[in-house]
């Protein structure tokens, strides 16, 4: 069954295997995930009213997969298979965790879990999303660090439910900009060893919250919904520009693995908590299996190893488990201890 993911292996990894050598420094590696961003709501993805330079430049720096999917139609289920390598039917978490006692089962090992073996320092930051009982919270799944929140939602003012580690934080002013203030405060910290940072961002899931200044950028948009939400966008891309800014300042810009996905595709339909995003020009959205639900905006850069272009064959975003893993110095034994993902 190996050859399923072999258009990302190919794509990504070939180069390893020609120069092992490089391994002795070890790549950091930096997963950044959108919460229900539409599939046409960025510039790369040509979306026309919401700039998002940041997250331009790093589709020119590395492959834009036109076809990228994850392994399901909403939040929960595609963070279990992004963080374990595995298709979380197989362990039952096809569905969003209901109450305060589910969660990504104890039998799975994370990413996290993984390259903190090999040496990497681990942060997460963000949405988790994958359990709220203690045994399940980040720090339990194999991040040293974590900021955010454990839940699917969370208002983006308030600081209640707000964590870092398991303390509550006393202050918050927009999460948004919360996170990418603490991503790049734990790459200024762990800048001596080769790291692992999972920045799961809540933008742009409702609640629709953006900041004044922002709002004022998008004035000319006549729905309030989309409005707000092209201020959210905006936030987002500018923590992300910070976040790359700071990986270039340490000097570690060439030599750092960074992906960046949607969970899921935008909630564009009834039934569904709309934020006013577009999947344009694919059919559906979130909480469906059609293209607009799973297929999401999909990005790789890796300067040092990895060509700029675009790649076309279908990719899936549980695969760039196995890639971490591998450019991390590490086997792919996903397989051999759990079976057929």
């Amino acid at each position: 069954m190996a050859h399923r993911f072999l258009p990302i292996i190919y794509a990504i990894l070939f180069s390893l295997f020609l120069a092992k050598e490089s391994r002795a420094q070890k790549p950091n590696i930096l997963f950044i995930v959108g919460d229900d961003m539409g599939y046409s709501d960025t510039g790369f993805q040509n979306c026309k009213d919401i700039p998002t330079p940041n997250l331009d430049a790093l589709a020119a720096s590395g492959v834009v997969f036109t076809n990228g999917y994850v392994t399901g139609p909403y939040c929960s289920p595609t963070r279990a298979g992004l963080l374990t390598g595995r298709y979380q039917q197989r362990f039952g978490h096809e569905f969003n965790p209901g109450g305060n006692i589910q969660g990504l089962p104890l039998t799975e090992t994370t990413i996290a879990n993984r390259l903190k073996e090999l040496g990497y320092e681990t942060g997460a930051v963000g949405k988790w999303h994958l359990g709220a009982q203690p045994a399940m919270q980040p720090q339990k799944r194999g991040f040293n660090e974590f900021y955010g929140f454990l839940g699917g939602g969370h208002s983006y003012f308030k600081n209640s439910g707000i964590l870092r580690g398991t303390e509550q934080v006393n202050e918050l002013d927009y999460t948004t900009d919360a996170f990418g203030r603490e991503a790049v405060s734990f790459i200024e910290r762990h800048q001596k060893n080769p790291w692992f940072l999972y920045l799961a961002f809540n933008a742009v899931h409702t609640p629709m919250d953006a900041t004044d200044d922002r709002l004022a950028k998008f004035t000319h948009i006549q729905d309030k919904r989309r409005q707000t939400y092209d201020a959210m966008m905006l936030a987002m891309d500018e923590a992300i520009g910070k976040v790359l800014k700071k990986v270039a300042e340490v000097g570690q810009e060439k030599n750092t693995l960074i992906i960046f996905i949607s969970d899921n595709g935008g909630p564009t339909m009834k039934g569904t908590t709309m934020n006013g995003s577009s999947n344009f020009p694919l059919r559906g959205g979130k909480r469906t299996t059609l293209e607009g639900g799973i297929r999401v905006p999909f990005v790789l850069s890796w300067p040092s190893h990895v060509k700029p272009g675009k790649y076309h064959l279908p990719v899936i975003q549980m695969d760039l488990n196995t890639t971490a893993l591998v450019a991390g110095g590490g086997e792919n034994k996903i397989n051999d201890e759990a079976g057929w993902r």
